[in-house]
């Protein structure tokens, strides 16, 4: 957390060119082998709310999930979670040589979806809606937007880094811990 805050923050108000060496460019990701990117946009953030509405994501669901799963498990899925999202956007965006992408939100959605399964009955709060929503409805909402999202293709959100990394926050549960799923519908 600490480094992406600082990295961002640098790259936003002292360095530029270090959000632009770690954009995630899907159409050069394999031409120009720029392979790193796909970890390196992970620590970089389009803007201070972008950072903002990350890290405080971050901030409320990865804690939490390394106390309970453990610090090297935690570390796998939040890369699982990066990796998966990016080879998602790649598919999607590979013959397109405008697109870029950044920042951890592919990540942060896998770490969010693990621990939906662990802990369906906690209320989440979206901000600003100031009312608590069960966790599995939250999860059904937030797959339904980001799929529709994701088909508009408008803004500079990538939807599908959302969408990918939540699928992938629930295979890593499938993997690593598949007596979650049965206990998340006993």
């Amino acid at each position: 957390m600490i480094l992406t805050i600082g990295i961002s923050l640098i790259g936003l108000f002292r360095s530029p060119r270090i959000i632009d060496m770690c954009l995630f460019r899907p159409y050069h990701f394999l031409r120009k082998g720029q392979y790193d990117t796909m970890i390196l946009s992970g620590f970089v953030h389009a803007d201070v709310g972008h950072l903002l509405f990350n890290m405080f994501t971050f901030y409320f669901f990865a804690f939490p999930m390394e106390r309970f799963i453990g610090t090297i498990p935690f570390l796998i899925l939040y890369f699982f979670g990066l990796v998966i999202s990016h080879t998602c956007t790649w598919y999607k965006q590979r013959n397109n040589p405008g697109y870029a992408s950044l920042g951890a939100s592919g990540a942060i959605s896998a770490v969010l979806f693990a621990y939906i399964v662990y802990f369906p009955t906690r209320s989440l709060f979206i901000f600003p809606i100031p009312i608590p929503i069960p966790a599995f409805l939250f999860a059904i909402g937030f797959v339904g937007y980001s799929y529709w999202a994701s088909i508009q293709a408008r803004g500079r959100i990538n939807h599908d880094a959302h969408l990918c990394g939540a699928i992938s926050g629930l295979i890593f549960v499938a993997m690593t811990d598949p007596g979650a799923f049965s206990r998340l519908f006993a």
